[in-house]
């Protein structure tokens, strides 16, 4: 294996690795200021151990999200040193932004939420949760901004004296078109996890103890929770698809490319249908054996533009324009991946919605349930979202291909750049190798532990609340570790 693909697949595990922990973050942090907000504004002490519950498993998320995410800018300086060579003045200011403001403001805020317990008066600690989501949310912004200027380069010229894009305007930058249709996308699907996670859980927990005594005070605790975690469910996936539907509209303008490979629409059709079921070489060796078994007509259209009836073009039609402005080369993803994936981020994501309208059925009218399939069901249907964010990413970035940095149809000329020019030139595949058999070792080690803490801290059930909660009023205590 050559060093290219070596480092490709480098990034790809470790990216992906460490995004399956990001969504939960974003949205469990939100999720948890809500319950701690209940709590301030009811006193009611079911939403204070819900807080206590759902906080300790999002302390852990976090903590390995920050581990594994410190080695994307180690990548980025070593094995794809080129790339950064010569997107660096651009892509370097949103990604010293979210480490400057939004990761100081979640990892300060944090601190205190976790040590500050009894020690600071309730509604300035309540202050702190919410400020660490806030900074959870900023730091996604920025990375989302640097990423989405990759799919579309704005804001920047390219300096032929130093061989650079450079940047000019960074308003443009940190709000690209890409950017404010990706952002809202992301938090949504962060949220469709979060209620996921919730529900999943409490839904478990709660038909554990109906089972033993329906009028236990616990009862009534985890249908709240799970409850909270279906509506979220239902708005959040709500907001999944009509932002989804932007970004498709959007993409098809930006990356027609992408938008062929995620049907595997090898010859331009008006209208385009949706397929469900394709069989063939999706590979790209043989293009034309691909054949579109079951379809819905006109619905890759619509996705594209909003008509039924336009036209779409085909990834054979729009290799012969890219190679005639480009020059040769195969300018066509790996149709395989790009259609799956795609598939796959759609199919897996509805297990939420059908958890949701289930926990929502089962516990109308102030009602609960004791069905044990009901509480296999919904742990079953925890990873789903989980599995679905991490495909959608991997069609966004393999729908990329063959460029790391995506060519503007609209301008900014030669700011582009082919994947293959942007690993380093100065570290070998044995070197390449060495670090990707050990990042995924330590990664998988990684996975074990948090995987056993989630797990162990989850069947624990939510704590009983031992220790007065912070008042209004100054405490003498000095501030501890509050878990």
């Amino acid at each position: 294996m050559e060093a290219l693909e070596l480092a490709r697949w480098q990034f790809g595990i470790t990216t992906v690795y460490h995004f399956v922990l990001v969504p939960l973050t974003i949205g469990l942090s939100v999720l948890v200021a809500i319950m701690q907000t209940a709590w301030v504004r009811t006193g009611k002490e079911k939403w204070l151990r819900l807080t206590k519950f759902f906080g300790k498993l999002l302390l852990i998320n976090f903590a390995l999200g920050v581990a594994t995410g410190i080695v994307q800018e180690f990548q980025f300086g070593m094995t794809w040193s080129e790339y950064s060579r010569f997107v660096g003045d651009v892509f370097g200011a949103p990604l010293a932004m979210e480490a400057l403001l939004a990761f100081f403001l979640e990892s300060t805020f944090l601190g205190l939420w976790i040590f500050g317990w009894d020690r600071l008066p309730k509604k300035v600690h309540l202050a702190t949760v919410w400020l660490f989501a806030i900074g959870s949310s900023l730091s996604a912004y920025f990375i989302i901004a640097a990423n989405s200027w990759m799919q579309h380069p704005v804001g920047a010229e390219y300096n032929p004296e130093t061989g650079r894009a450079e940047m000019n305007d960074i308003v443009a930058v940190l709000t690209n078109s890409t950017t404010l249709v990706a952002f809202p996308h992301v938090i949504a699907t962060a949220f469709l996890v979060a209620g996921t996670f919730v529900a999943g859980i409490a839904g478990f927990w709660m038909v554990k103890r109906a089972r033993v005594n329906r009028e236990h005070e616990d009862v009534t605790m985890y249908r709240t929770a799970v409850r909270l975690g279906a509506v979220t469910m239902l708005i959040a996936g709500a907001a999944v698809i009509v932002t989804g539907d932007m970004q498709a509209k959007l993409m098809f303008e930006q990356q027609p490319m992408k938008m062929a490979a995620a049907e595997a629409l090898i010859e331009t059709e008006q209208p385009a249908a949706f397929s469900i079921l394709a069989i063939g070489n999706l590979a790209g060796d043989d293009p034309a054996s691909v054949k579109h078994i079951i379809s819905i007509p006109g619905l890759t259209s619509y996705l594209a533009t909003g008509d039924w009836n336009a036209e779409v073009k085909g990834v054979n039609q729009l290799q012969e324009e890219y190679t005639a402005k480009f020059g040769e080369g195969d300018y066509a993803p790996n149709l395989a991946i790009t259609y799956w994936s795609f598939r796959f981020m759609i199919g897996l994501a509805a297990f939420s919605a059908a958890l949701a309208l289930l926990a929502l059925w089962f516990t109308r009218k102030k009602g609960v349930t004791d069905n044990r399939w009901f509480s296999m069901f919904a742990l079953g249907v925890i990873p789903t979202p989980f599995l679905a964010a991490s495909f959608g990413w991997i069609f966004t970035e393999m729908g990329r291909q063959p460029w790391v940095v995506a060519p503007n149809p609209t301008g900014v000329d030669m700011v582009w750049l082919q994947t293959q020019f942007g690993v380093s030139s100065s570290v070998s595949a044995g070197e390449i190798l060495t670090s990707l058999i050990t990042l995924t070792v330590v990664y998988g080690v990684l996975a074990v532990f948090w995987f056993r803490l989630m797990v162990r801290y989850a069947r624990e059930g939510a704590p009983h609340v031992s220790q007065a909660p912070p008042s209004d009023t100054e405490s003498t205590q000095p501030m501890s570790f509050a878990y």
